[in-house]
């Protein structure tokens, strides 16, 4: 959950104090991971789910105040704009029954918020980009009532010298744009996947999650459409990194890095090369004025939550000792309940099954390679070509088929997970990628069946939602 801040007007001297806070603090995590101070436990996942509120024609409907108020549950919060929302739930040890434990916290969490929604006339939605969503909807005016969204639009705009945000994707349409702030990243919703890890295995795990993102993203596509456009099976990873983009293409703006981006190498030895890359390389964009206490690295925090990888670190606090998490940001938002535990149960397997290879795949596959998958996985679905160990490419479809499931069950076995939970969540995934229905794949097959609106395609994605049945059991038919 995204920390608020008191004011979104700063001066150069917020910025100079913030600045040397940032780097003091960046001190006293080298000096925790030079003595050891992080949080030592088995295995422990989470997430975050945004999801959309749209009213009774499925448009977005702005009105996420109201919503909370109604609603009153804290681990429900406001996003970006006011048609989105973000649930969240506490952490699971990951083993046993935890993957029906997640289903059922989520399902409860989802149920009262539907409830709420259905008091007020609308309804919730959880799918990457909502397909009625367009440039009208994506104003200053639908921005939620805060001020780090405030602060964070007026800060993009000033590193990029206020040149207006470039919207360019190619697909099997096109779309070029112009937008004058950073409402498009309202459009693009995700399932964030946490994992706590330990801190001397910490830099294997961020690793294993940078080669997984592209089976992952591939197998949980939801994001065909935006503004009507069919773009990428996965329009949510270009219209992200585009709607906070800091490089406005100046001659001054060159050496700017991206701030959603998947990186240039993989972790060496520690998470640490990731904060302190943030500190030099990523200007400030929040100095908020916030507690000098270095225990709780308030400054640090708020600044890595200013930095979107799709794969993030991220410090944490268990009973005031700090711990380590990876966040896997490239899974959108949907299809169903059951559809994010599978990718939740996919990722965890795999990322275990991951680590305890040997030689390390990081060795075997270069960091480019990875990342060409990742973008090519996020353009073409299941059907990208991918390159794994030794160099041997391949469908990522039969990739995840003949390996990466077998991979990721025998690994929660390990992990001494239930074994009717991993056959019931890893076979949600199977039957999604043997039958090629992805959530992409059902939309794109809905709308090519009946040439329909994007208002119908969205009434008929909803319908399908709300019976809580996994994509692969959706039909196409007009109801």
């Amino acid at each position: 959950m995204g920390k608020e801040i008191n004011t979104s007007q700063f001066s150069l001297a917020d910025f100079s104090g913030f600045e040397e806070a940032l780097r003091g603090e960046t001190g006293v995590l080298q000096s925790w991971f030079n003595d050891g101070r992080f949080v030592r436990s088995p295995s422990v996942g989470g997430y975050e789910l945004e999801a959309w509120l749209v009213d009774a024609k499925g448009d977005p409907a702005p009105v996420n105040d109201q919503f909370l108020d109604l609603l009153c549950e804290e681990s429900v919060v406001p996003e970006l704009s006011r048609f989105n929302v973000e649930l969240n739930a506490p952490p699971e040890l990951l083993t046993g029954r935890a993957l029906r434990n997640i289903e059922a916290y989520l399902k409860k969490t989802w149920d009262s918020a539907g409830a709420v929604a259905d008091a007020m006339g609308i309804r919730l939605a959880m799918i990457g980009i909502l397909p009625t969503v367009s440039q009208i909807h994506l104003t200053l005016s639908n921005m939620s009532d805060r001020e780090r969204f405030r602060a964070l639009n007026e800060q993009v705009l000033r590193i990029r010298n206020h040149r207006p945000l470039q919207l360019n994707i190619a697909g099997s349409d096109s779309i070029r744009m112009q937008q004058s702030d950073v409402m498009l990243e309202a459009a693009a919703t995700s399932f964030q996947i946490h994992l706590q890890v330990n801190e001397n295995e910490a830099a294997r795990y961020y690793n294993a999650a940078q080669v997984l993102s592209a089976p992952i993203v591939a197998a949980s596509t939801n994001s065909p459409f935006l503004f009507g456009k069919s773009l990428w099976a996965e329009t949510r990873i270009p219209l992200f990194e585009q709607a906070v983009n800091v490089q406005s293409g100046s001659s001054d703006q060159r050496a700017v890095p991206p701030r959603v981006t998947f990186g240039h190498g993989y972790v060496k030895n520690s998470l640490l090369e990731l904060f302190v890359e943030n500190l030099e390389c990523h200007p400030v964009l929040l100095p908020a004025h916030l507690s000098r206490d270095n225990g709780r690295l308030e400054h640090l925090r708020l600044h890595n939550g200013t930095i979107w990888r799709w794969n993030r670190p991220l410090i944490g606090f268990s009973d005031h000792r700090p711990h380590l998490r990876i966040e896997n940001r490239v899974v959108p938002a949907g299809p169903s309940i059951p559809d994010l535990v599978a990718n939740a149960a996919f990722f965890f397997g795999l990322v275990h099954a991951l680590v305890a290879d040997e030689p390390p795949i990081e060795t075997e596959l270069p960091f480019e390679c990875a990342q060409k998958n990742f973008y090519s996985a996020a353009r073409y679905g299941l059907e990208a070509a991918v390159e794994w160990r030794h160099g041997a490419r391949g469908s990522v479809r039969s990739l995840v088929l003949e390996k990466l499931l077998p991979d990721a069950a025998r690994s929660l076995e390990r992990l001494d997970f239930d074994v009717q939970d991993i056959d019931h969540y890893l076979g949600i995934v199977e039957r999604r990628v043997r039958l090629r229905r992805t959530g992409t794949d059902w939309q794109r097959a809905f709308q090519s069946a009946h040439c329909t609106s994007m208002e119908d395609l969205t009434a008929a994605y909803l319908e399908r939602q709300e019976s809580g049945r996994p994509v692969c059991e959706w039909d196409t038919k007009i109801c």
